[in-house]
């Protein structure tokens, strides 16, 4: 495995670590002065203005639909290095390059099993970062981390399917640029277990489709907000299905692959942004007469730091040089793994960094308070740990011979 960065990797990131430098930093003061003047009013959700100027710029630099192979020429081992720039300002920056979650999975699934009507319709503007959309898979009755679980219903009415269940924890929802759900049920309980489950594609404004609440993360509420849904008989085409019925299963394991490693890869830059926070604050603050940067424990947690940085960035680059060559079932074990290792190593980071700045590490004079909510709700997002934990035990027993 030879991790050397390409010529093209290496341009892209410099160019992305420029824009980050030169124009995305300097936007963050902006972006959250505009949220806080509308926290707690019906315009919270309002995208800031400067957002759409970065995105213009990002297309001027060439910065533009990085993740998606096929139209960057990017490997994935060669994106995860851009990715890692773009960690550095994990709410701004994948959004002004178009490489933002959920709607880099739900590309990439419309890519994969959308027909030429669906890409047109819904593919094309989110590559031209026109509307946004969401991923509805996980519901508030079920152990959602078990996809087979889902309970809402998508039954068959002549030329329409028929959508009636509860969603919730559907990042993007607040934001009335989601044009565009992908929804996930079952179409026949009766058929074996992976083949119970399909997936539609619901427009927002489908009458019977309510957005009933926005869930706070940790008693944050971002920009683009995590919903409860409701679907009452919600009816749509059947020119709607994606993909095919009984697929459900299987397209939501080849969307949720590449996204796991798109937030690995993001999650080490902030965490290199944690590391960068702490090592400027500790030689800058003084304690008992000297620096913190003198005290021996505040030096053992930036070693610490650094080098558990290290080791999941390697596992990350291994991931990736896996699924360009093998696919992402060919990295199973791999993508199982990195989805356990970052966000915890990203949240221990973050809380030596938030640590070492005292109270200010707390307040929002720091992006650190939020990075650790964002970290933290990682460990839950796209299945919790112990998911991939048994992935991984499974795999390892498979080799000494038992499951």
């Amino acid at each position: 495995m030879d991790f050397e960065p390409s010529a093209v990797a290496a341009d892209y990131t410099q160019r992305m670590r420029a824009f980050l430098d030169e124009a995305v930093l300097p936007a963050e003061a902006v972006y959250d002065a505009f949220r806080t003047e509308r926290r707690g009013t019906p315009q919270e959700w309002d995208l800031p203005p400067v957002v759409e100027e970065l995105k213009k710029q990002a297309r001027d630099r060439g910065l533009w639909n990085l993740f998606l192979p096929s139209l960057s020429g990017l490997s994935n081992l060669e994106y995860a290095q851009v990715a890692e720039v773009s960690g550095w300002s994990p709410v701004i920056a994948p959004e002004a390059i178009n490489c933002q979650a959920p709607d880099t999975g739900n590309m990439e699934t419309l890519h994969l099993f959308g027909t030429p009507e669906q890409k047109a319709e819904w593919l094309e503007p989110l590559l031209a970062g026109e509307i946004r959309s969401a991923f509805a898979m996980t519901e508030p009755d079920v152990a959602s981390s078990d996809a087979t679980n889902v309970q809402t219903t998508i039954r068959r009415d002549g030329d329409d399917y028929v959508i009636s269940g509860r969603k919730w924890w559907i990042s993007g929802s607040a934001d009335d640029r989601c044009r565009i759900f992908i929804v996930m049920g079952k179409t026949d309980p009766g058929a074996a277990t992976h083949r119970q489950q399909s997936m539609v594609l619901v427009p927002r404004d489908t009458p019977g489709l309510t957005i009933t609440r926005h869930l706070p993360t940790f008693g944050y509420q971002d920009q683009h907000g995590h919903s409860e849904l409701h679907f009452d008989d919600v009816r749509v085409p059947v020119t709607n299905l994606l993909g095919e019925e009984g697929g459900g299963f299987a397209i939501a394991q080849a969307r949720l692959g590449p996204g796991r490693i798109h937030h690995c890869m993001r999650l080490i830059g902030m965490a290199e942004r944690a590391i960068d926070l702490m090592v400027k604050r500790a030689q800058s603050r003084v304690a008992f007469g000297r620096p913190l940067a003198d005290q021996g424990v505040v030096r053992e947690q930036i070693a610490q730091s650094r080098i558990e940085v290290e080791q999941a960035r390697l596992l990350v680059y291994k991931t990736a040089w896996l699924i360009d060559r093998f696919g992402a079932k060919g990295a199973a074990t791999e993508i199982a793994a990195i989805k356990v290792v970052t966000p915890r190593i990203a949240c221990d980071v973050i809380d030596r960094a938030i640590q070492i700045h005292g109270g200010a590490g707390m307040s929002d004079d720091t992006p650190l308070a939020y990075f650790y909510v964002w970290a933290r709700a990682l460990r839950l997002a796209d299945g919790p740990d112990e998911v991939h934990l048994r992935t991984v035990a499974r795999q390892e027993l498979g080799r000494h011979g038992s499951t």
